[in-house]
């Protein structure tokens, strides 16, 4: 069933593009833009570019404090720090059957979700794919990686989880049903964490870590830290994933996360959400991290930094 009223909350690089790509396949897609991004949209219209693609489209738009309706899917695509002004702007959106998909960094922001909408009302999701924003706004693909996994966290399944799963498969990028959603959400918390902090921590790509010596083993405990956290909180990152998370971190042509452009850029990052609430975890399960403290700490006093 593909006729779910889509909401989709964040028109940047990863709203932006699988919100695109599901209008595209001719799914009932809204975006939820604050008044410059939609501006813009107006003016130039969703473009997504990069990999040999160039599309342009003229996707339905309502801008923050105008919704005058409810939906039944909100696909949730903002950073992390903006969390609770997002809350603020769909909740008029929401009704008693809507559930809400967010595709967040860590596992934070299913806290407040929950608390303001219900855990029934709110499902897992994993977001994976590789896009920045230009500086005149299109969404630019910088691989070929493009998927979504989601499912419920709560037994029984809500009764409209097999309409979400028909209206986000066949769209035009990877998409699953996933029943150990949040085992999944912890293997890419993992991965992100162990990426964003070699970057951070030694200012380089991946690949500038790995040419000096030590540098490897670096990324190989960052890694083992970022995994022993998970595995004492009950979600043993899966071994393909983990390999996969190994291979990246020492990939002698890696480059950088999106965290540690944001960090070179001197914007705003995540630091609280990917790596303060996982060492505070840490803490909490009696797990040494001192390499994710270290970052930890780094961050803050970036954060503090620009204000």
């Amino acid at each position: 069933m593909n006729d779910l009223k889509i909401l989709v909350v964040g028109a940047g690089a990863t709203g932006g593009y699988f919100g695109g790509r599901l209008a595209r396949a001719g799914r009932d897609v809204t975006f939820l833009v604050r008044p410059r991004r939609a501006k813009l949209l107006r003016d130039r219209g969703l473009r997504i570019v990069g990999l040999g693609e160039d599309s342009v489209l003229r996707p339905s738009l309502v801008e923050t404090g105008s919704l005058d309706s409810t939906y039944d899917l909100v696909l949730l695509a903002v950073k992390a720090t903006g969390l609770t002004s997002a809350i603020d702007d769909f909740a008029p959106a929401v009704g008693p059957g809507t559930l809400i998909l967010p595709f967040l960094n860590g596992l934070a922001h299913l806290d407040a979700l929950d608390a303001r909408f219900g855990k029934d009302a709110v499902l897992g999701g994993v977001a994976k794919v590789q896009t920045t924003i230009d500086d005149d706004g299109a969404i630019r693909r910088l691989g070929p990686l493009q998927s979504l996994g989601y499912g419920a966290r709560t037994e029984p399944a809500p009764a409209r989880l097999s309409d979400v799963d028909a209206a986000l498969t066949g769209a035009g990028f990877d998409a699953a049903l996933d029943a150990r959603i949040t085992e999944a959400m912890w293997a890419k918390w993992v991965f992100i964490a162990a990426i964003g902090a070699v970057n951070s921590l030694m200012r380089g790509s991946i690949a500038d870590v790995v040419a000096v010596p030590g540098g490897t083993g670096f990324a190989e405990a960052v890694v083992a830290e970022a995994a022993a956290v998970a595995e004492a909180a009950g979600y043993p990152v899966p071994a393909a994933d983990l390999e996969a998370t190994r291979k990246t971190v020492t990939d002698p042509g890696g480059g950088g996360s999106s965290l540690y452009r944001d960090l070179l850029g001197g914007h705003s990052v995540e630091g609280e959400q990917i790596f303060g609430d996982l060492t505070a975890r840490a803490r909490e399960l009696g797990v040494s991290v001192p390499l994710l403290d270290l970052v930890t700490l780094q961050l803050r006093v970036h954060q503090h930094r620009i204000g």
